[in-house]
Order: structure tokens, then sequence, then C-alpha cells
């Protein structure tokens, strides 16, 4: 019954209706005849996927082979995280995706030959227990014995040994996943999900299938499945749920400086996502940092903001002159850019008054009209930062007396910077006093050197805000004793007087 009804529906896609919707709504980074060259790819990085050659990372298949039609029509109605491949299942009704997938397979002459019938793998169930120190355990090690390390990095950031020289089929640059954001996986990033691309592979990537391995006996598919869990483990068990206000409570201690600040563990995070700056040029679609973590903390007179961010090079690097030089050929520019050392950066950014009301000035770096308040950190110098007013992106003013400290590490592909400062500034003209209580707008911008950005090339947040906890006043904790105490005395009151009564009834 239901494979009558899937041949029903494969039989009624339509490739004249299909190309209707495909010239309106693929074309435009696919190009015009399906191979990857729209107008938009120029400023991709991956580009749109070249359907001529039909080679399709995520699939049910074994490596080398065509997708199902299930396959296809995942990508479109999911898309591609990590990629500008957006999901239209929500934008397109089910017969147009149907008929634009159609259309899509005249592209390659693969999917009319009926002997490269696609053939779906089988996978198996996932084996219990997977989430225990013993299975997690075993997991590494055979994330390491099969080489997951070599580009993955040893804790699975992206920063293996490998990693600056890897590149697509077509040689365009491309990173090896970060694996502790499974929200960003190509695929899907639950453990099965994992597993699955462990088995196929990502066609047209260096990824490659672990499923010959399973062939020569060198793992069990229980094996497999357990690197597959272990990768799983290095995610949040939950997609990091994005807040509006960052809550910085009032601490006794000494002010936390130092990154590795034993009072940092008991400090909630929070996560900003960050996306390219494609509003003013040069436009930035393929941005390195996909968010940052920040805690806060303050004191009666200080506070301390930790920013952590996955990066998968301590920049500037050497040994990724090559990756960069692969991105700034693979982009559309007026001027050829010559790679450099860029440094890695990170800022923050405040209005340099709290506003009354909602109103806040323009979240990409300020007008010249309405400038905004900056602190900014650089990997070349790793225990300053520059506090200062910017004017827009093309315009930044060092302020002489910032006050503002910074200390910073690296380990394993994670960059963590604390930015100090007191409360009050002797320079309000360029530098916000904070204040407790009050909800203070702030955004964050991020730059990877080792992947050609700098200048306009970054990442960028919209507006957030931090509020800084105000000290318990002493009534919050006199009030309720004295409550307890007088509402404790009247009941002695009356149970005295309840007592009396009962003694003088008795005499009578």
């Amino acid at each position: 019954m239901i494979s009558a009804l899937l041949l029903v529906l494969v039989m009624a896609q339509d490739t004249t209706a299909g190309k209707v919707v495909y010239q309106k709504w693929c074309a435009g980074c696919h190009g015009d005849h399906g191979a990857g060259d729209g107008v938009a790819a120029k400023h991709m990085i991956p580009p749109p996927r070249d359907f001529t050659g039909a080679i399709y990372q995520i699939r049910s298949t074994a490596s080398g082979n065509l997708p199902t039609d299930a396959d296809v029509m995942r990508s479109i109605d999911e898309g591609l995280a990590g990629t500008a491949m957006p999901g239209w299942k929500e934008r397109l009704s089910e017969r147009e995706r149907r008929d634009v997938l159609a259309y899509i397979k005249t592209f390659s002459t693969f999917f009319a030959d009926t002997s490269l019938k696609p053939q779906t793998l089988e996978f198996g169930g996932e084996p219990s227990g997977g989430t225990s120190d013993e299975a997690l355990k075993a997991g590494r090690q055979f994330y390491d014995s099969i080489g997951c390390r070599k580009c993955h990095g040893d804790l699975g950031r992206g920063d293996g040994p490998s990693s600056p020289t890897l590149k697509d089929d077509a040689g365009h640059p491309i990173f090896a996943a970060d694996l502790h954001q499974n929200w960003l996986f190509n695929g899907g990033g639950s453990a099965s999900d994992i597993y699955h691309r462990l088995r196929t592979g990502l066609d047209g990537t260096p990824m490659p299938s672990f499923s010959d391995l399973l062939d020569q006996k060198f793992l069990t598919e229980t094996e497999l499945w357990r690197v597959a869990q272990y990768v799983r483990s290095l995610s949040p068990a939950e997609t990091p749920v994005v807040r509006d206000v960052i809550r910085a409570p009032l601490i006794e201690r000494a002010l936390p400086r130092a990154p590795d600040d034993s009072a940092w563990a008991s400090v909630d995070a929070y996560w900003f996502p960050l996306v390219g700056q494609v509003i003013r040029k040069t436009r930035w679609f393929a941005p390195a940092v996909g968010g940052v973590w920040v805690k806060a903390v303050h004191t009666t007179d200080s506070i301390a903001l930790q920013l952590a961010w996955d990066d998968r090079s301590e920049s500037p690097d050497t040994a990724w002159l090559e990756h960069v030089s692969r991105v700034l050929s693979s982009l559309d520019q007026d001027e050829p850019e010559q790679a450099a050392l860029w440094p890695d950066q990170i800022a923050v950014q405040f209005p340099v008054t709290i506003p009354t009301g909602m109103e806040r000035p323009y979240f990409l770096m300020g007008s010249s009209s309405a400038p905004v308040s900056q602190w900014r950190w650089a990997s070349t110098a790793r225990t300053a930062a520059v506090a200062g007013l910017a004017r827009g992106l093309e315009r930044f003013d060092p302020a002489s007396s910032g006050g503002v400290g910074a200390q910073a590490t690296y380990d394993h592909g994670q960059w963590r910077v604390v930015f100090t400062r007191a409360l009050a500034s002797p320079d309000t003209a360029t530098q916000l006093p904070f204040r407790t209580g009050r909800a203070i707008p702030v955004a964050f911008f991020a730059w990877d050197g080792s992947n050609g950005e700098h200048g306009s090339r970054m990442a960028v947040s919209t507006w957030y805000f931090l509020a800084l906890e105000e000290p318990v006043p002493a009534r919050v904790f006199i009030s309720p004793v004295l409550a307890m105490m007088l509402t404790l005395g009247l009941g002695m009151l009356v149970v005295w007087r309840a007592q009396q009564k009962t003694s003088f009834r008795r005499q009578q």
C-alpha cells in the first residue's frame, strides 16, 4: 500500500511546473542550468550544489551512489544547516516541492540511468546505554583509531592538524565540522543522524564513509554507533535557547579577571548566535564563528564579562594561509586581495548612555551622528583591550583612558576572553556608566583571521540586554523575620488567653 502511494506521488511530479518553481526560488543560487553558478553563488562558501554531477552529501545510500527521492526531499524541506540553503517546507506546498525535485533531477543524466537505481543502506537500530561512561569511553577510543581527530581535532572543535588543508572536490575551502555545535550539522544532529553520516560519508567533501571498516571487520556496528554517540555527547543536551537578557549577579568575592577563575563555573552562560555581515560592502556570507557564550558578574564597583567562542585556529597562523588564499579566490571582489596573517578579534558594544526606552543606536557599529561604545580585543595582544567609540564600520576612535582590562586563553579550538572595567567611568563621553537594575543594550562582533576575516568581513549579532542585579536590601530579609515573630507572638497570645478562659471556667 505504502509503495503504491509513493509510486503515485512520483508519477505525479510535474517537471514543467517544477521548472517554474525552480526559476523563481532556486536559480539565483544554483543557476539556470543547475550548475551551482547562480548570481548569488559568488558570495557563498560553501557554494550552492551543482546538480549536474548528481553528487549529494546527505543521503541514505552508500558513498558514490545516487540519493533517493526522500533524501533530496529532506534537504529541500529542512535545508542544510551551516550553509545558505534554507528549508522550504513552510514556504512551498508539497506539490511544488515534489515538482521542483523532479525538475532538479533532469539536470543530470545519472538519474535517467535505471541501472543506477539508489539502494538505501541498512542502518540498524541504536544500541542502548550510549550515554554511559563505558560507552562514551569506547566511542572516544574509536574516534581516535579511525582518524576523526585528524580533521575534527582532539576535542572535536574542527581544529585537527589536517583542518587547514581541507577543500571539497571542486577545490573550494571547507571546514571540518565543529562537533560541539550539533544544531549546525548537515543532515541532523542526533546520534542516529551522525551514525548515518559515518556510514554514507559526505560525497564531494573530505568526509569519508566508514562502511568499509564494517565490511573489513575492523569495527562492529555497535562500535561505530559508539563513535556517533560520543560525537553527540560533545554538544549540549539541548540546542541552546537564545535569551534576550544576560543577568549579571552581584558577587562578594574578588572580581574574576582570568578566564580560568573557578568563580565562572557557577555563573550562568548565555548563547548568542552570530551571522555574516551582509548589509555593507564588503559583505560576508561565510563567517567562521557561529556564536558566542557570555557570562557576566559584578561587584559593587566593577564588572567582568567572559566571552567564549569556538575557533579552529589561533590566528595569526601561517598554516592557514593556503586556506585564506582559497577563501579570497572564491569571492567576487572588485579588486583581488592577497592573503595575510590577520588576527582573531572580538568586540562588545554598548550605547554611550543607557536609553530610557527601547530606542537604541544602529546595531552595526553605530553611525557618525549616533556613535556606540565598544571594547575590542585582538589575539595579537592577549592581555590588552581597547575601548573607544565606533562611528560606523569605517571609523573607530580609541579612547585615551578606556579603563578596560582583558585576559585571554586559547585551548583546543576555543577562545575565552574576560573583559573587566569599573562600573563608573571618568570618560562618560565615550564610555557607558553601568547602572544596576537597568536593561543595558549589548551586542557582539567576531572575526576569524584564518578565515580571511577583517574589517567589514565579520560575524555580527543584534542588540540584546545586560542586567546587573541590584543588592538585596536588608529589609527584604528582616521583614519576613519580623512577620514570623509577630505571627508567632500573636499565636502564643491566643493560646494563652484560651488557656486562661479554660482555667477560669474550671474554677467556677
